[in-house]
């Protein structure tokens, strides 16, 4: 039985051009981020790849990620669950922020230590550290895409950075430590096989032509 699990970051987006903290704001992509979305759909589409169901966040950079891939594997109108389990970590009071202005009003290492560290939110009553943010994606897989995929479907996930990260810390079996130097390209799509215990049983990451 084939188990697969495609995991896509969204292409890049207006605030990732303008160096800007984004979390749960709404950004669109920019002409790059379309083209990285088209991009990795012919990527898979040139591996004949076929999805029973798609998920996405709600945020508009990760649906138009999602719909652009399913485009170019000539399934426009496959299944696609929206559900903010999978929206990017909330950055509080950092969002909208440009990121080296926040340097230089709070210093580099703890601008540092608030992006990239596992368990220390950003300022602000709603931020979420990675830890946080594992928190809520890590059930809704367990309960909804690891079903699906086990049953033999081959799902595509179009999400983001961090919820992504989370997702990646599991299946590859990183620790807190390591998952922090972790980055994810945007656009590139990750394929995983599953083993019938649900641990991987290959990944293979696609290079895209733009």
């Amino acid at each position: 039985m084939e188990r697969t699990l495609v995991l896509v970051r969204h292409g890049q987006s207006e605030w990732n051009l303008q160096n800007l903290f984004t979390g749960w704001r709404d950004p669109d992509l920019t002409e790059k981020g379309h083209a990285e979305a088209i991009a990795a759909g012919k990527a898979l589409a040139a591996k004949d790849m076929k999805f029973d169901i798609a998920y996405t966040s709600v945020l508009q950079r990760a649906e138009k990620t999602c719909q652009h891939i399913l485009n170019g594997v000539g399934q426009s109108d496959l299944e696609t669950i929206h559900d903010q389990a999978l929206n990017e970590r909330n950055y509080g009071a950092l969002a909208g922020l440009n990121k080296d202005d926040a340097r230089e009003k709070w210093g580099e290492e703890q601008v540092h230590i608030w992006r990239r560290s596992y368990a220390t939110p950003p300022p602000g009553d709603d931020g979420e550290s990675l830890k946080d943010t594992g928190a809520r994606v890590w059930p809704y897989y367990m309960n909804e895409i690891l079903p699906a995929a086990m049953s033999g479907k081959t799902v595509l996930v179009a999400a983001h950075g961090n919820s992504l990260r989370s997702l990646i810390m599991i299946l590859d079996r990183m620790t807190e430590d390591t998952i922090t130097g972790l980055e994810i390209t945007t656009g590139v799509p990750i394929i995983y096989k599953l083993a019938a215990d649900t641990t991987v049983q290959s990944k293979e990451v696609l290079k895209l032509e733009i």
